[in-house]
Parts: C-alpha cells; structure tokens; sequence
C-alpha cells in the first residue's frame, strides 16, 4: 500500500519483535539514503494480530491480497504489482524465495490445483466475520474463534484491552447428530447430502458445516472428514458461502433455526 504493508508471518521462535525492527530499520535506511532523507520513516509501533490457523488464514490471505482493490488503487489484483498475489496465482520461480507451500497446501496437495483453487478463492466474496474485524477502528490483538481465544487467555495470561471475544457458543455437537438433524429437516436423505454437483451449491452441506463450525470445536479438515469433503479452501468456501446467504435469504435462515431446535441447541 501507499502508506503501509500486511505481512502474514509464522514465528516458531517467537521473535517477532525483533525482525519487525531489523526490517524496518533496514527499509528506512535504504529508503532514506535514495531519496535524501533523514530521520523516522514509520508512525509509532507496528500493528500485531495473532491469528488462528484454521479457518482464519486463508481468510486473512484473500484480505491481504484484496486490499489494493478495495483501496481503489487498482480494478484488479493481478494489476498491482507490490504483491504476493501473483506467487500464489501462478508457479513462478520468480517467487521460490517465498514460503508458500503451507497456504498452497490448505488448496490441494496437488501442486497446479492448489494455484487454481487459490485463484478462485480469492475472487469470491470475504466473510462478514472478516469485514467487521478490519472494520473496528481499534483492531482486536487476536482474530480467532472463542475457543482459540479462551486457550491463549489461560496460556498466557491477560491480553491486550481491546482483545475481542467472538459470540460464537461452542458446543460439542456430534458431526453425526449434524448429519441426521440437516437430513430431516431438509427432507433428504445422506447420499443427498453428500452430493457433489458441478456448478450446483449444496446447501444443506453447507447447512451442516457452518452447524459444526459454530456449535463445535471441529477444525476444518474434521468438519471435511464428517461430511465427505477433502478440502480445506472448500469447506472454508462453504461456510462463508452460508453465512452470506442466511444474510440475505429468511428461508435459508430458518433452515439453520429449525436444526438447532431440532438438535436442541442454542443459537450464537
């Protein structure tokens, strides 16, 4: 961006801190010694957000990667050229030096599926969970479900003020009992449900994901393995896509009340 950067980091050494002030430092230096500067180039201390891997990280890439398009620089991503976009949109050994198997690898363990499978994720829609996140005008210091948020909590002590809890009720609802509450209440049976119709959204399988994914402490890839979907982006897909459409549509709303109340549990 024109005035700051996203980056989308792991530390296993936990020295965040420490390279933030060596890349920066180092920016400045150069940028200053170009054109002729001197003195501070940053505002104030970087900006950390603890993510949660599942479910959030493929959702925080497509924001990344969106945010020129959203900012009006550019009509499309694949025009702007300071991104990491085009590492991920395309096998470019241009890009080797980037560590990106671990994202790619949430698309398909199939190298050339993983670039088109990320290529059409980052063209749908972001979740309103994601919107509303970045829409906060004091950003939360961690984006994660309530689970994950309680367990750093008790792991490492209180948090910054403005931490953010998530209202989503976690329960452990049995994939199974998801699976035979979304079958009566839609009138289907599991080969149904389980279906796989290029180009046709299933929505009751979306239906049972975004149960399990809000009512459960399942990860993606267990909610894939309950209903028959190998996929990590899709599964992600598929529970943004309902969230989107209870958004708009009372009917589809409903069907997800009907299965609570079928299974007797609350509603976040």
């Amino acid at each position: 961006m024109s005035n700051h950067y996203h980056l989308l980091v792991q530390t296993p050494d936990g020295n965040l801190s420490r390279c933030m002030r060596h890349l920066n430092g180092v920016y400045t230096q150069r940028f200053n010694r170009h054109h002729g500067y001197d003195g501070q180039l940053f505002r104030g201390r970087y900006k950390a957000i603890l993510v949660e891997e599942d479910h959030y990280l493929l959702e925080l890439l497509r924001y990344i990667h969106c945010n020129p398009t959203k900012a009006g620089l550019v009509k499309d991503i694949d025009a702007y050229r300071w991104s990491s976009h085009h590492g991920y949109a395309a096998d470019q050994k241009s890009w080797d030096w980037l560590h990106r198997e671990p994202l790619l690898k949430m698309f398909s363990d199939v190298r050339c599926k993983a670039f088109a499978e990320y290529r059409d994720f980052v063209c749908q829609e972001e979740s309103e969970e994601i919107q509303h996140f970045f829409s906060l005008k004091n950003l939360p210091s961690i984006l994660g479900s309530e689970h994950f948020i309680n367990t750093i909590k008790e792991t490492f002590g209180s948090l910054h003020k403005n931490l953010e809890l998530s209202n989503r009720a976690v329960l452990s609802v049995d994939g199974q009992a998801v699976i035979q509450a979304v079958c009566t209440v839609c009138n289907i049976n599991k080969e149904q449900l389980f279906a796989v119709r290029r180009g046709v959204v299933n929505v009751p399988k979306d239906l049972a994901m975004y149960v399990l994914r809000v009512h459960s402490q399942k990860t993606l890839k267990e909610i894939g393995t309950v209903l028959k979907c190998n996929r990590y982006s899709t599964v992600c897909t598929a529970i943004s896509r309902f969230e989107s459409m209870m958004e708009g549509d009372g009917a589809v709303r409903r069907l997800y009340e009907r299965v609570c109340r079928e299974m007797g549990i609350g509603q976040p």
